[in-house]
């Protein structure tokens, strides 16, 4: 198994690519510390892995004090700490011009300040071991601007960034940091927002994630173990030599030139 005696932490991990990564993770053979807001959720997500495999910690990431105690949790459970997953994350819709300053706030909490914490709190302990690999889950959305997203979009940015530093500042200290950019992934919070966008557009659900998803090469949306598996990769050692890096799982999606495609020919 490809991550035997691995102990990680995956944040975010009770739906959608938290639950994915989780699972995987767990079925490689490490151990994994699953966290969220929701207690019930979480449970249920303990029950679909091996038994003894994983460990439930609610709490919210963008507060210190859960941070510590996820931490102080998972090097109960699994001795040590490997893996770090930033995967807790919230969307957010307005520009910049009448944005709720709420929203704003709590999007780059959720998004950019959890991270932050998460890895303040736990490098300490990776440095004292000699390694460790950390994974972002950033988004499309941090290399490509989106409608009606200035702070989902910055937020990912900054959380792309955030990972790169991390790669410079630790890398000598064996520690390895990494983005990764999904695309459209089928998940609750994707669906809820095509459900959104059918509203406003006189579609169903996936007439919704169709008309999203027409220019896209693959020309179709990723499921969440999908996202999982290059995680699975970068917790790895298979991955041993990769910092730094920011990783598109997309389908394409960032190659495609909006300016030329009305002049494009069908193949």
């Amino acid at each position: 198994m490809r991550l035997e005696g691995k102990v990680a932490i995956v944040t975010g991990g009770g739906t959608g690519i938290g639950a994915a990564i989780a699972r995987r993770f767990s079925l490689e053979g490490a151990k994994v510390c699953v966290t969220g807001r929701r207690k019930d959720v979480l449970d249920a997500v303990l029950k679909t892995l091996p038994t003894g495999s994983a460990v439930a910690c609610p709490g919210n990431v963008v507060d210190p004090r859960d941070v510590d105690r996820m931490v102080a949790l998972t090097l109960e459970f699994g001795g040590k700490l490997d893996v770090v997953v930033n995967n807790a994350g919230a969307g957010a819709v307005g520009g910049v011009v009448g944005h709720d300053i709420a929203v704003w706030h709590e999007t780059i909490e959720a998004n950019l300040t959890g991270p932050f914490l998460l890895m303040r709190a736990t490098i300490p302990n990776m440095m004292r071991n000699g390694s460790g690999s950390i994974i972002n889950i950033s988004s499309v959305a941090g290399v490509r601007s989106c409608p009606e997203s200035a702070a989902y979009c910055t937020s990912k940015a900054g959380l792309i960034m955030l990972a790169r530093q991390v790669a410079l500042d630790y890398g000598r200290r064996g520690i390895r940091s990494n983005a990764v950019c999904p695309g459209w992934v089928r998940t609750p919070m994707s669906e809820h927002e095509m459900d959104e966008l059918g509203k406003l557009i006189g579609k169903d659900r996936e007439e919704s994630f169709a008309e999203a998803l027409r220019e896209v090469p693959l020309s179709r949306v990723a499921t969440p173990d999908e996202v999982a598996n290059v995680c699975l990769f970068l917790a790895s050692d298979e991955s041993s030599y990769m910092t730094g890096a920011v990783i598109m799982i997309d389908g394409g999606s960032t190659v495609v030139d909006a300016g030329t495609l009305a002049f494009r020919k069908s193949p």
